[in-house]
């Protein structure tokens, strides 16, 4: 393997006449860009802790009004990556939002597209392009690129959910922006989670032969992804793992188009490495508690802990209890991977 030049090696008027032209050699920063076998990283493995993070989320309620917040979150920053960057991983903002009783996070659209996933409280709601989605616990919303969406709370106590955005790579593109709206009007459509597409294998049948729409579901209740995993479990190998994918029910295909989404359940005291991917990810405790080895970082979870994983990080979880399994929610970047062609899962370690 060659040595390359160094920026060094050049001669300063050199250096001094490509500056003045905005140009830069590229052999003396090649193995910075293009290292290589494996990508150099300033991603961590980071752990949030929902126990560290709940009072102050409260507190965020307390001291700062939803007129003066619009959405109130609390960003998961990676620190490899910068705190002031927001972002859990080059390609995934997370945050955790707060609703109290009575407020209404006002409409807009955005180029990013979003998720909403639920991790306590009833009685909120997201209204996306005038169908009203009822957030339960462990639910996932979507709020797709452009669509108008709002958020409103009818209930009694505080609700708290996981945004999950591809806002990273659309800020690095120079392409990220909002736009108010006035209040949404609710449009009486029905959840087409508890309707149109209440099973997997059955469709309406007036969607046969015509165009697939791009976002036909909006609503993906945890109560029957859960009941579906138990499902799995008991017709899947033990050394195989229970995971299923959130897809588009009339395409088959990752139902947005950056980030996927898919949950895990770990079966009483499994242990398991995950296969090594390309792809980033960011997991989320729903169910249980157990421990975690991101390459070298160990790390215990409980219930609504959350984890940044690197891109090609070895990881193991294993699940602690011996009695109950427990159920993890897994957002990452492998759709656009695919799309760009670069995606790999790798057997060896």
């Amino acid at each position: 393997m060659s040595q390359l030049g160094t920026l060094e090696d050049l001669p300063l008027r050199y250096r001094e006449e490509l500056q003045q032209l905005n140009l830069a050699p590229l052999w003396p920063s090649m193995r910075k860009v293009l290292p290589h076998n494996k990508p150099s990283r300033k991603t961590q493995p980071t752990f949030w802790s929902y126990q560290a993070i709940r009072p102050l989320l409260l507190e965020a309620g307390r001291i700062t009004p939803i007129e003066k917040a619009e959405r109130r979150v609390l960003v998961l920053a990676n620190p490899g990556l910068g705190i002031e960057n927001l972002v859990a991983t080059p390609s995934i903002y997370i945050g955790m939002q707060l609703i109290l009783p009575g407020e209404t996070a006002p409409n807009h659209y955005h180029t990013p597209s979003a998720v909403r996933f639920v991790i306590e409280g009833e009685g909120a709601y997201t209204l996306v392009g005038g169908e009203k989605c009822p957030m339960h616990r462990g639910d996932l919303i979507l709020t797709p690129s452009g669509m108008w969406h709002q958020h409103g709370h009818d209930g009694k106590e505080p609700v708290v959910w996981m945004d999950a955005l591809d806002l990273p790579l659309i800020y690095y593109l120079e392409a990220s922006y909002a736009v108010e709206g006035k209040v949404q009007p609710d449009n009486n459509l029905p959840d087409s989670s508890q309707t149109r597409f209440r099973r997997s294998g059955l469709l309406p049948y007036d969607t046969l032969g015509r165009e697939k729409k791009p976002y036909p579901l909006m609503r993906f209740p945890w109560q029957e992804v859960r009941g579906a995993l138990a499902d799995l479990a008991s017709a899947t190998p033990a050394d195989q793992a229970v995971r299923l994918a959130y897809v588009n029910p009339q395409t088959g295909e990752e139902c947005l188009p950056i980030m996927g989404f898919s949950a895990l359940m770990l079966r009483p005291g499994e242990e398991r490495r995950l296969t090594r991917r390309s792809a980033s990810s960011v997991i989320h405790v729903v169910e249980g508690g157990g421990e975690a080895s991101v390459d070298v970082v160990d790390s215990r979870w409980e219930e609504h802990d959350t984890f940044a994983i690197p891109t090609h990080a070895q990881v193991r979880l294993r699940n602690l209890s011996a009695r109950d399994p427990a159920y993890l929610f897994i957002v990452d970047d492998a759709p656009m991977q695919r799309k760009l062609g670069f995606y790999e899962e790798f057997t060896a370690p």
